[in-house]
């Protein structure tokens, strides 16, 4: 290699740049058209390739994270996956919490990468309150160990930067000719950074926010148990602010598994279940506004990572 050839590319630097592409089948004639950005092509097969790359890198570069130091995470998986990715590629140890409730196929995946897990049982099978906060707090203790750094996504801003990034991609990708884009909450970061790029090229993008109807907290309801994975803990996330959304609209995990079923067979496109909460909701809103107008929506990962669930499993 001369001192003018490029270095050689890390996987990191695949991760970003996601194609998106327009449903055919599933979307009723007089309706919007509906526009799905492809989150599975990053490595990991999911949008948190982006966060945990952000994450990571901003306490890289202020010194929370130290050259030696170790990441904590708590998770419900495909955050765990993507930090594992970044720290397998940086040779930083990892130590992730996470849970029964969430799939196998992470879980395997997470320990492929080389992290260490510990597990929280879930006594419901689902996503729950006391579930995520039992995982923060384990997260907490083990965070506690010399030259630790606990990423702590739901606190993070650091991830926001990254979604920043994604909506620059989303405003290229369809020449600014965006009436609406749908986004399930999680951490609310993705929201959070895609809306605020959006919004400040186009006020008049409509954002609409997506959570679990067993769990709608956003919305004022009751939390409890669902099998969204990655989405709806619970509780109002700190990320979270009531303006970031023009509406919240909630899907049931039936409603969701469903739509993701029939997103892979009616289009080819093999995501998860949030995914399909993402579509289910695109879907209610493109009717609404009528032809002539673009909706926009995410599929967050990749379906492989749920074969083990009863998304695929009992389809």
């Amino acid at each position: 290699m001369t001192g003018t050839e490029e270095p050689p590319s890390s996987v990191l630097d695949s991760i970003g740049e996601t194609r998106i592409v327009a449903l055919r089948r599933m979307v009723p004639e007089k309706s919007a058209r509906v526009l799905v950005k492809l989150e599975y092509e990053n490595p990991t097969g999911s949008m948190k390739d982006r966060m945990a790359l952000a994450m990571v890198e901003a306490a890289e570069a202020d010194g929370r994270l130290r050259p030696g130091g170790s990441v904590i995470e708590y998770t419900g998986g495909s955050t765990g996956v993507s930090l594992a990715l970044v720290c397998a590629a940086k040779g930083i140890p990892l130590q992730i919490v996470t849970s029964d409730a969430f799939s196998k196929e992470k879980r395997d995946h997470m320990t492929a990468l080389g992290a260490r897990l510990t597990l929280v049982a879930s006594p419901e099978g689902g996503t729950t309150k006391a579930l995520t906060l039992e995982m923060i707090e384990t997260a907490r203790r083990l965070a506690d160990a010399p030259g630790s750094y606990w990423t702590d996504q739901l606190n993070n801003t650091d991830q926001v930067s990254s979604y920043d990034r994604m909506g620059e991609e989303i405003w290229s990708q369809t020449d600014g000719n965006i009436s609406a884009f749908v986004q399930s909450v999680g951490t609310a970061g993705s929201l959070r950074g895609i809306a605020t790029y959006l919004r400040s090229h186009d006020e008049a993008v409509h954002v609409v926010a997506v959570e679990p109807a067993e769990s709608a907290v956003l919305s004022g309801g009751q939390s409890g148990s669902h099998e969204i994975e990655g989405v709806g803990v619970g509780f109002v996330v700190p990320l979270w602010s009531g303006g970031l959304a023009d509406e919240i609209q909630a899907v049931t995990t039936q409603e969701a598994m469903a739509t993701a079923r029939r997103l892979a067979r009616e289009e080819g496109i093999f995501a998860g279940t949030s995914t399909g909460g993402n579509v289910a909701v695109a879907l209610r809103v493109a009717e609404r506004l009528g032809s002539d107008q673009t909706v926009v929506t995410v599929a967050v990962d990749s379906g492989i990572k749920y074969l083990s669930t009863a998304l695929y499993s009992e389809a």
